[in-house]
């Protein structure tokens, strides 16, 4: 079986590196994959696979095995959407969309994914269980694709019990692929601070309410939630990224914008922390004359991989691709919105490899310079298919 995946691997590779090319170019912003959407079902189409449409721009597609009775479902994803970001490559299919850019790999996950579902649908004699072929939106941007993927049914619709995914991995030769089983991605909430004041002349700072100042003792009074009032065994990051201060030399301005991001790997401790930060900003700025207004978007929960699921996985991709092409992943303070899944159903998110030292491609995930190694496309759409029919 193996030796028929990758047979089929080198059969769709040129196909599937000219799909990842086309996705690159065209790419579109988190809940408006219009014409991405319909590039996917277009390509679904050719092979006669049949689709749902979900969440607007989102797809399910169906591949039915030809003689197992087992209803039970196995999904397996990637996402549609693309990063505000400005394209800094030069290679011939650079983002036409200016300002737009697939520097986080979807346009590979799809790819990738496209691929495994052309293999499948060719081996559907081997296969145990339906398959449910996912594209889902807005991976990149509150609430998270996945969410609203769950809240119309993805799970109990498609009577789905188990869900693979994976994403690129700049830090991993191409080829190479990294598992971790349990606890792996951070959970993920945006935290928005309006600091009110009275503002005025600087050279009377007795006459305002400066919020300058109130906002410059909260960042710092903040880490103390983090190193004082977090159990130390527990990973958590509170960082503040944006702050507004509309004022000038000799201008103090009435209030101050901070936002930020928490991230941690406990969900009692999540929720905690959010009663900390806004107990702690109000006090503060009260206590110094001040206002603060504070609002927390709740963001993604933390990644879990199922252990059985993913050690399955990892056995498998041993198999498949050679133990010294498999590794072991740490934890990442990162968030995915796969997590949303992993909180419902059997999980295994894993990384694959893209980068090639000599080809000069190590540039990181969100950067105008990200790029991948295309040969990564043969094992990934192999392996994803090998994962799928044995799991």
């Amino acid at each position: 079986m193996i030796d028929k995946i990758k047979s089929l691997s080198a059969k769709y590779f040129q196909e599937i590196v000219s799909i990842r090319k086309h996705l690159h170019k065209n790419p579109e912003l988190s809940f408006e994959e219009f014409n991405t959407s319909q590039y996917i079902k277009q390509l679904l189409d050719r092979k006669e696979i049949p689709y749902d449409s979900i969440a607007n721009t989102g797809i399910v597609a169906t591949i039915l095995p030809e003689k197992s009775t087992n209803k039970k479902s196995i999904a397996i994803r990637a996402e549609l959407d693309a990063l505000p970001i400005t394209e800094q490559n030069t290679h011939d299919f650079v983002s036409k969309n200016k300002g737009v850019m697939h520097a986080c790999g979807h346009d590979v996950h799809m790819a990738s994914l496209i691929g495994t579902a052309y293999i499948l649908n060719d081996l559907k004699a081997d296969l145990k269980q339906p398959v449910k072929v996912t594209f889902q939106p807005g991976e990149e941007k509150l609430p998270g694709g996945a969410s609203i993927l769950l809240k119309e049914g993805l799970v109990e619709t498609h009577n789905i019990d188990k869900i693979i995914a994976q994403h690129v991995a700049p830090s991993l030769p191409s080829g190479h692929f990294g598992f971790r089983e349990g606890v792996y991605m951070a959970s993920c909430d945006e935290i928005y601070i309006n600091i009110v004041g009275k503002g005025g002349h600087g050279a009377l700072p007795h006459t305002l309410v400066d919020p300058v100042l109130i906002s410059a003792h909260l960042i710092t009074a903040l880490q103390q939630i983090v190193s004082r009032k977090n159990n130390p065994t527990t990973a958590s990051v509170l960082s503040f990224g944006k702050v507004i201060a509309n004022g000038a030399t000799n201008v103090i301005p009435d209030n101050v914008l901070l936002e930020g991001t928490f991230r941690t790997f406990n969900e009692q401790w999540r929720y905690e922390a959010h009663q900390h930060i806004t107990s702690l900003c109000e006090n503060i700025a009260r206590s110094m004359g001040g206002k603060a207004e504070i609002n927390i978007a709740i963001g993604y929960p933390s990644l879990i991989n199922s252990p059985k699921l993913s050690a399955k996985c990892k056995t498998l991709a041993k198999e498949y691709t050679g133990e010294d092409n498999i590794v072991d992943l740490d934890l990442r303070m990162t968030s995915e919105d796969f997590a949303f899944y992993s909180q419902k159903i059997e999980s295994c998110f894993y990384r694959m490899g893209v980068a090639n030292t000599k080809k000069g491609i190590v540039h990181p995930v969100h950067s105008s310079l990200f790029d991948i190694d295309e040969k990564a496309l043969v094992k990934s759409v192999g392996l994803m298919a090998w994962l799928t029919i044995n799991s």
